[in-house]
C-alpha cells in the first residue's frame, strides 16, 4: 500500500506571511477560470466578452469564497459556529463547502446577468464549463493537506490504497481526493466543454453541469469518508450525497423543460420561413 508523503501545508514563507498550497491551489482555479474565459469569450455567438470575463471572475471570487464558508458553515457546523460566531471569519481554519461555492457562484451569475441586461441563462451557460478544472484543483489542494480522505481500502483490490498520516489510525484508504478531482474536475471539464462547443438551448449547458457534478459527487462520496462530527444519515448517505440529490433533480427537470421549450420553438420558426 501507498502513504501519503505528508506535505507541508505552508508552500512558502513571505517573512511572517505563510502561503498555503491550498490557497495557492483556489489561485490557479481563478486563473483557469479567467484564461477559459477568455478563450470562449472571443466566439462573438456566446454573448461574453473578454471584459465581461473580467468582472465575473472579479466577483466570482467573492461568490466562491463567501458562498463556500457560509455553506459550510450553516450546512455543517450550524451549532458550533452559533456559540462561535468570529470563527466564521477565520478562514484559515478550514471549512468550505463546494455546494455553498456553487450557490455563491449562482447568485454572482444572476446579479451580472441583471446589471448588464442579460439573459441569465446566457451567462450560466458560458460560466459551468470554467468551474469544473477549479474544482480539480480545489481537491488537489485537499490530497495535499492530507484532509478528506477515503474510506478503509483493502490494498490487495485496491493496489493505489494509501495510508493517511493525518488520519492518525495506520488504515489503507481510497485516495478520495484524487477520485473527485478525476471525476468532479477533469471528467465533468471534458463533458461540458464539449457539449458547450456548439450553440445549444438556452440553459442545457447549465443543466448538465447541475447533472453532471451531481451525478458525479454522489458516486465518487461512496469512496470518501463521512465527517466525523456528522457520519453517515439516512439511509447510508453522507451529507454530500444528500446536498448531490437536490442538484440531479432540478438539473433533470431543468433540461427537459429547455429541451421541450427548443423543440416547440422549431416547427414555429420553420412555419415562418
Amino acid at each position: 500500500m501507498l502513504v501519503h508523503p505528508d506535505f507541508n501545508p505552508v508552500a512558502f514563507r513571505i517573512g511572517p506571511l505563510a502561503v498555503r498550497w491550498y490557497g495557492l491551489m483556489y489561485l490557479v482555479g481563478f486563473l483557469l477560470f479567467g484564461w477559459l474565459g477568455r478563450v470562449r469569450a472571443r466566439q462573438a455567438w456566446r454573448g461574453i466578452s473578454v471584459q465581461d470575463v473580467d468582472d465575473l471572475l472579479f466577483w466570482g471570487v467573492f461568490g466562491v469564497i463567501v458562498g463556500g464558508r457560509l455553506g459550510y458553515v450553516l450546512l455543517y457546523k450550524p451549532g458550533d459556529y452559533l456559540q462561535h460566531p468570529l470563527e466564521i471569519f477565520m478562514l484559515w481554519h478550514g471549512g468550505m463547502a463546494s455546494h455553498g461555492g456553487i450557490i455563491g457562484v449562482i447568485i454572482v451569475m444572476w446579479l451580472f446577468a441583471r446589471s448588464r441586461g442579460k439573459p441569465f441563462f446566457t451567462v450560466a451557460d458560458f460560466v459551468v464549463p470554467l468551474i469544473p478544472l477549479a474544482l480539480a484543483a480545489g481537491r488537489l489542494g485537499n490530497f495535499i493537506n492530507g484532509e478528506l480522505w477515503g474510506r478503509p481500502a483493502d490494498p490487495s483490490v485496491w493496489p493505489w490504497a494509501m495510508v493517511f498520516p493525518q488520519a492518525h489510525d495506520g488504515i489503507a484508504r481510497h485516495p478520495s481526493q484524487l477520485y473527485q478531482l478525476a471525476l468532479e474536475g477533469l471528467l465533468l471539464f471534458v463533458i461540458l466543454w464539449l457539449y458547450s462547443r456548439r450553440p445549444r438551448p438556452p440553459g442545457t449547458v447549465a443543466s448538465l453541469f447541475l447533472i453532471g457534478y451531481g451525478t458525479l459527487r454522489f458516486i465518487a462520496e461512496f469512496a470518501r469518508e463521512p465527517d466525523e462530527f456528522l457520519g453517515l444519515l439516512h439511509w447510508n448517505l453522507s451529507m454530500g450525497q444528500w446536498l448531490s440529490l437536490p442538484m440531479i433533480v432540478i438539473g433533470l427537470a431543468m433540461m427537459v423543460v429547455f429541451l421541450r421549450r427548443a423543440g416547440s420553438r422549431a416547427p414555429q420558426r420553420a412555419a415562418g420561413r
